[in-house]
C-alpha cells in the first residue's frame, strides 16, 4: 500500500495508479492528492504502453461523445426558427463591425452560457465576457457589458484599489497593488494548432468593440489580465 506502506496492496486508483490496501486507504489518498479516483479517459498513453484496453476505452469514449452529439443534434431548440434567426442576426452584426462571431452547436457549455445580445434601437452589442486573473486563479463572469465602454472602465470594479468591491479587491490583491502600466490584458487568437498558441494584447484606453475589430470570436470574448513583470506562459504574437 503506498498510503500506510504496511499492508498488502488489494486496489488500484483508477485515476493515478496508486495502490492501496483498504477503504480507509483510498479515502487518504484521494484527500492527499486531491484526487477523484474517476479515470482520464483523455490522458496521454505512449505508444509503448498502448494496449488492447486502451483502444477500447478510446472507441467507448468515441462512442459516448457520438451519442452526446446526437443528442444535442435533435435538442427542439437545434431546430428552432427563432434561435436560428437570432444567432444569424448576431453573426451578420458582428461581421458589419468586422467581428468573427462564431457560435457552438447546441450542447456546448460555452453556447448555453452565452448571454451576448444586440439592441437594435441603440445599434449595440451587450457582451458576455469573462475575465480571467491567471496569477490569482480568479474567474469573473460578466453580462450585458456595452460594446462602447472601456477595458479600464470594465476592470475597475475588480483591480481598482479604490472603486473595486473589498471582497474581490482582496482576492485580487497582487493586481491592485500594483501599477496600472503593468496590467497588461491578452486575448486567446483563435484557429492555431494546439502547439503555436499566441495572444493579442488589448488596448486597456479603447473600447471593447474597437479591441474586438479584426479578431474571430467563439461565443464570447475571454480576456486574460496579467502582470508584466510576473512570469506566465502566454506568449504574446509577434514575440
Amino acid at each position: 500500500c503506498e498510503t500506510c506502506s504496511e499492508e498488502e496492496a488489494k486496489y488500484r486508483c483508477p485515476r493515478c495508479m496508486k495502490y492501496s490496501c483498504s477503504l480507509l486507504c483510498v479515502k487518504k489518498h484521494k484527500l492527499a492528492l486531491s484526487c477523484n479516483g474517476v479515470r482520464d479517459k483523455t490522458a496521454f498513453i505512449s505508444i509503448n504502453e498502448f494496449t488492447d484496453l486502451n483502444l477500447l476505452s478510446d472507441y467507448r469514449f468515441l462512442e459516448d461523445v457520438g451519442r452526446t452529439a446526437d443528442a444535442a443534434a435533435r435538442h427542439p431548440t437545434m431546430h428552432s426558427p427563432a434561435t436560428k434567426k437570432l444567432l444569424y442576426c448576431l453573426r451578420n452584426k458582428a461581421r458589419r463591425c468586422n467581428i468573427d462571431l462564431r457560435t457552438l452547436p447546441i450542447g456546448f457549455t460555452k453556447r448555453r452560457e452565452n448571454s451576448t445580445t444586440f439592441n437594435c434601437m441603440e445599434k449595440k452589442f451587450y457582451w458576455h465576457l469573462k475575465l480571467v486573473f491567471p496569477h490569482c486563479h480568479a474567474e469573473y463572469t460578466l453580462k450585458g457589458v456595452p460594446d462602447d465602454k472601456t477595458l479600464a472602465d470594465i476592470l475597475k470594479p475588480y483591480i481598482d484599489p479604490v472603486e473595486s468591491d473589498p471582497v474581490v479587491c482582496q482576492r485580487l490583491k497582487i493586481y491592485t497593488v500594483a501599477p496600472q502600466s503593468d496590467v497588461q490584458i491578452l486575448m486567446k487568437i483563435e484557429n492555431r494548432k494546439q502547439n503555436s498558441i499566441r495572444y493579442n494584447e488589448m488596448d486597456a484606453s479603447r473600447s471593447l468593440l474597437d479591441n474586438l475589430k479584426g479578431k474571430v470570436i467563439i461565443e464570447y470574448p475571454t480576456l486574460f489580465v496579467v502582470l508584466k513583470t510576473l512570469k506566465n506562459d502566454m506568449v504574446v504574437l509577434g514575440q
